[in-house]
């Protein structure tokens, strides 16, 4: 029998680029596991008792996912760090919500200890961390991509060079710059608090 091989997720990726919405169906089998991995590191460094679960914060990336065609998709360090992005944005939106309802209650804690650390605290606030990224994306949008694949996405200096297009030395500079910066924003911020 003449069977078709699997294909690889970087093939599903450009074909769902393309327009191919079997594609994308075949691709998120292939990557659902990695997306939990990446939805249960997000959890772990959320507050205890949080309402979301991987799976659902999973899924939640996987509705915005359906939206990205339009990406000029290259390859899977790409899609993982785009992922990366929408989970990142699905949890700061569950974070503002419940924060809202609240009335400025008790905003969630994200442990950063896992990143070197941006802050002399253990902790810092989700949306905190999500704004100072915001506003070093202001003036510095590559800095905050490579924060954003490094530590949310989890990607290592080597994927994120591949899929910045930068070098393996402008990624260990502009991260360490990055977490510099973070950790006085973020200073600064529970000063101001």
């Amino acid at each position: 029998m003449n069977e078709e091989a699997p294909k690889g997720v970087t093939q599903l990726l450009v074909q769902w680029g393309n327009g191919d919405q079997a594609a994308f169906d075949q691709l998120m089998p292939l990557v659902f596991d990695e997306l939990r991995r990446l939805a249960n590191g997000y959890l772990r460094r959320e507050r205890q008792g949080h309402t979301l679960q991987p799976t659902a914060l999973v899924n939640e990336a996987y509705l915005r996912l359906i939206d990205q065609r339009q990406i000029g998709w290259k390859n899977r360090a790409q899609f993982f760090g785009v992922a990366a992005k929408l989970m990142r944005h699905v949890l700061v939106d569950h974070a503002r919500q419940r924060r809202a309802a609240k009335r400025g209650g008790a905003e969630y804690k994200l442990s950063l200890s896992e990143a070197d650390r941006f802050s002399p605290e253990p902790e810092a606030s989700l949306i905190a961390l999500d704004d100072a990224l915001n506003a070093l994306a202001a003036t510095k949008p590559q800095h905050s991509r490579v924060v954003e694949l490094r530590f949310f996405g989890g990607l290592t200096i080597e994927e994120t060079a591949e899929v910045l297009g930068i070098s393996h030395a402008t990624v260990e500079r502009d991260w360490s710059f990055a977490r510099a910066w973070l950790r006085r924003e973020i200073g600064q911020s529970a000063a101001d608090g």
